[in-house]
Order: C-alpha cells, then structure tokens, then sequence
C-alpha cells in the first residue's frame, strides 16, 4: 500500500506540441506498482490549454478546481468546474482548456501504457 500527499510529487510541465502552460504529477504509474491504471493530476495556468488530440486509450478525468471546457470532436465545447465528471472514449479528440482567472486542477486517469 502507498499512502502519501499528492503535493510532495514533482510537479512537471508537459512538453507535448499545441500544449500551453500546463503541469503534471504522475502520483501512480507502473513503477509505483500500478499495473492496471495511472493517475495524474493536471495544472492548467489561466490561457492554458492540453493539445487537441486522440489516442488509442480512454481517460476518466474530475475537476477539482478551477474553470474551463472540454473541446471534443468537430470542436465541440462543453463547460468544467469543480465537481464536474469527464469520460472521454479511446481515440475521440479532446483538449481541456483553462477559461477562468484561477489554475484548472484535475485528476486524470488512464489505463497503463508504455
């Protein structure tokens, strides 16, 4: 068992093209013994955005702070806040986007892939 405070994991900025000022814990991967699925939590700056892109693999997301939307398929925007649940199916194209004057903060979880 792992029991620990999300906030003494490293925050890391994401390094991926159409990606703007975004961060991210890594708080359960394979080598912390999570086989199955990952966790992460996001940090999205006021303006920030994820890329618009698709992948082979869902996400299972819950806004814990902040504000903005989800842009799905043919750019399609829906609102996010705190509370607010997100599935987003294998290979559909997504972006979240931080529309507020406070960090968007989600938790993000994907099924375990190299």
């Amino acid at each position: 068992m792992r029991v620990f405070d999300y906030r003494d994991v490293p925050l890391e900025p994401v390094e991926m093209e159409g990606c703007k000022d975004v961060k991210v814990r890594w708080l359960l991967r394979t080598e912390h013994g999570a086989e199955k699925f990952w966790m992460r939590v996001f940090e999205v700056e006021p303006g920030g955005y994820t890329p618009y892109h698709k992948h082979p693999w869902e996400h299972e997301v819950f806004v814990l702070e902040g504000e903005g939307v989800v842009v799905g398929e043919g750019g399609q925007e829906k609102p996010i806040r705190p509370g607010t649940v997100v599935f987003v199916p294998p290979n559909e194209l997504h972006q979240f986007k931080n529309t507020g004057n406070t960090t968007l903060k989600f938790i993000c979880l994907v099924p375990a892939h190299e």
